[in-house]
């Protein structure tokens, strides 16, 4: 069974066994249909839905969906997911942004942001001069600046950690 949030205040479990679908354990009357224009037809309960999907990030596994013209955000777990949960090993939860190093030596040009600084996925983070190129060191992930370690226009060896993210 699925484990879907609404949301993220609703949640329920979800399951389909042949053409039977199962809502908390709960047999429903429901039938779920993808139309040739991209569009899902769903009957509930003899009533008529109809929705789109806006928004799909299949590595969080969330998406977000239009239903009658209403906007959902939808987390789904699926059953390894809830393992893992249960032992501990959640690995959203478990997921933090790692220091940014060196990958040279060099000099650091531009530092370009600053501690308490919100940033995201692919945003510049300093300019790093290596054999005469500039080169913009870029954040891994979502988070923010903890501590800015270097100064602009200093060196800086190989591996040494130039901004720490919390």
């Amino acid at each position: 069974m699925l484990q879907i949030t609404v949301n993220e205040n609703l949640e329920f479990s979800v399951g389909r066994e042949a053409d039977t679908w199962q809502i908390d354990g709960i047999n429903v009357d429901a039938d779920i249909q993808l139309q040739p224009n991209g569009l899902i037809s769903i009957l509930y309960n003899n009533k008529s839905y109809t929705a789109t999907i806006e928004k799909v990030d299949h590595k969080a596994k969330q998406m977000v969906v239009s239903i009658n013209g209403s906007r959902s955000n939808i987390a789904i777990s699926e059953p390894m997911d809830q393992l893992l949960a249960s032992m501990g090993l959640d690995l959203k939860a478990m997921q933090k942004a790692e220091p940014v190093k060196a990958p040279m030596p060099g000099m650091v040009l531009k530092v370009l942001v600053q501690p308490g600084q919100q940033i995201a996925k692919g945003d510049g983070l300093l300019i790093l001069e290596a054999m005469k190129m500039e080169n913009v060191l870029k954040a891994s992930a979502d988070a923010v600046v903890k501590s800015i370690n270097v100064q602009e226009r200093t060196a800086v060896e190989k591996g040494a950690v130039l901004i720490e993210m919390e």
